[in-house]
């Protein structure tokens, strides 16, 4: 297929660029992958099409505030890092702006409580800087870090917790897993109230969340390894689910890239803490997913591959038409499909 064939018109005033003041009461699209039927509710309604036995599986990685601003020690001029990947200690991968004042060798102060040097340049022109910094690098980073919103939202965040779910925990995304931005801790507990199971799988979003498709031929693009993590606990809530007739529910395209990823190359699923390159697009078989809650993607890009290869081409487009005409709020801040 091609990457134009995944191409729809969204006028810029349907991008959210604020979050609602309540989480779940954004707009949820339901699709069935069978018969491409759409019908319009919204998240609090999630309640209404699980049953007991059924379990959802969540991406748990927390977003670090990965964007700060640096001054070249011998320039004084200012130059802006986002963080993207952990390398060793120390060592982070980043994207830079404008990156030719990052040459290998230069040196940053930020704020006054850390320092950089840049050792190395990337591939595709990413830099490989060293902190310094009397404090954990992460306590830093909560002090002088921005929440490393998408360019497409130009309105400042108030509050950084609205770019984290509220179930996160391990710190490591450089973006957030955004279909989780819907639940409250009350709709959790209601759901669990009600017998429905909840599993978490941790992937550290990366540079691929930041890389348009740029080759037509879909099958030409090649995906950025992230990292995550499966534990024994989330594999055994998965196949005692599937035992008993339930349905797995992923939550995000990052946990769907999780399971996936594992199930194609051990042919069942296990515990492991490695990367994943997987490139999911039409046709893909899938081999543990039987629901997906998803936010509407960007027009061309790898997630709305992943949306049709399990919803299916044409239910997708047409979904995705459909939102556009009955004005739903699009990407990070907006509104949610839900897949059955």
């Amino acid at each position: 297929m091609k990457k134009s064939d995944f191409f729809y018109d969204l006028p810029e005033e349907l991008i959210a660029q604020t979050p609602l003041e309540k989480r779940d009461d954004s707009r949820m699209l339901v699709l069935g992958r069978e018969t491409g039927e759409v019908s319009h509710e919204h998240f609090f309604d999630l309640k209404k099409h699980l049953k007991p036995g059924d379990l959802l599986v969540m991406n748990n990685s927390r977003v670090i505030p990965a964007r700060i601003y640096g001054k070249r020690l011998d320039t004084g001029s200012s130059v802006e890092f986002l963080l993207l990947k952990q390398v060793e200690n120390n060592l982070w991968e980043t994207l830079v702006k404008p990156g030719k004042k990052a040459k290998v060798g230069k040196e940053f102060n930020f704020s006054d409580i850390m320092k950089g040097t840049i050792e190395g340049i990337g591939e595709e022109g990413t830099r490989y800087i060293r902190f310094e910094s009397d404090e954990n690098i992460y306590t830093a980073l909560d002090k002088i870090g921005q929440m490393p919103l998408p360019p497409y939202i130009k309105e400042t965040l108030k509050d950084k917790e609205r770019y984290q779910t509220v179930y996160s925990d391990p710190v490591g995304s450089a973006a957030a897993p955004t279909a989780g931005l819907h639940f409250t801790d009350e709709l959790l507990r209601e759901i669990k109230d009600m017998g429905v199971g909840i599993a978490y799988v941790t992937l550290h979003v990366g540079l691929g969340t930041f890389r348009p498709v740029k080759e037509e031929e879909i099958t030409d693009h090649i995906m950025h390894s992230e990292h995550f993590v499966l534990t024994q606990e989330t594999v055994d809530a998965i196949n005692e689910t599937k035992k008993n007739g339930g349905r797995v529910i992923a939550v995000g395209t990052t946990t769907t890239r999780t399971l996936e990823s594992v199930a194609r190359d051990f042919g069942k699923l296990v515990a492991c803490d490695k990367n994943t390159d997987i490139f999911i697009y039409p046709p893909y078989e899938f081999k543990v997913l039987d629901g997906l809650i998803t936010n509407f993607h960007l027009p061309e890009s790898t997630l709305i591959m992943l949306v049709s290869a399990f919803a299916g081409y044409n239910n997708t487009m047409n979904a995705y038409k459909e939102a556009v005409k009955e004005k739903y709020r699009f990407f990070s801040f907006g509104d949610c499909m839900m897949i059955l």
